[in-house]
């Protein structure tokens, strides 16, 4: 499977935020769509993700008037993008090796996606549940 594919099977829209709303706003979006990361924007272009990760963060930093900040004060983690096109073992390694838990999919400069560790685990299972029902079927044959 390559990323397209999974995010095919997500079905979901990508949650942006604008570099200009503030970590509370964020907090909110993130809460009310049930997500972990955002994409952050700046002049209709993507620039970041913001995680809860980072938002704990800035809270245990600068305390509760930490959610006023301005999400573009943050300090940049990088900007990590695969392509659609990409394996998720490609993925994973991208993943592992910039300790990033969120990638932005894009295609020619377009933000198509954005998937997560927990999608990629999510699939693996899935893929072992049907590899386990077939040779479960295979034994009792």
């Amino acid at each position: 499977m390559n990323v397209r594919e999974l995010l095919q099977s997500k079905k979901q829209t990508v949650v942006t935020i604008d570099s200009e709303d503030t970590i509370g706003a964020a907090a909110h979006k993130m809460s009310a769509n049930r997500i972990a990361a955002l994409v952050v924007m700046k002049d209709d272009a993507p620039v970041s993700i913001l995680s809860e990760k980072d938002i704990v963060r800035s809270v245990a930093d600068d305390g509760p008037q930490a959610v006023r900040r301005v999400i573009s004060s943050l300090p940049s983690t990088g900007l990590e993008v695969i392509s659609p096109e990409a394996s998720l073992k490609q993925a994973m390694a991208l993943m592992t090796y910039s300790h990033h838990r969120h990638l932005m999919v894009t295609e020619t400069s377009s933000l198509v996606g954005i998937i997560s560790l927990g999608d990629i685990v999510k699939n693996l299972l899935s893929e072992l549940e049907l590899e386990k029902a077939v040779l479960q079927d295979i034994y009792t044959a």
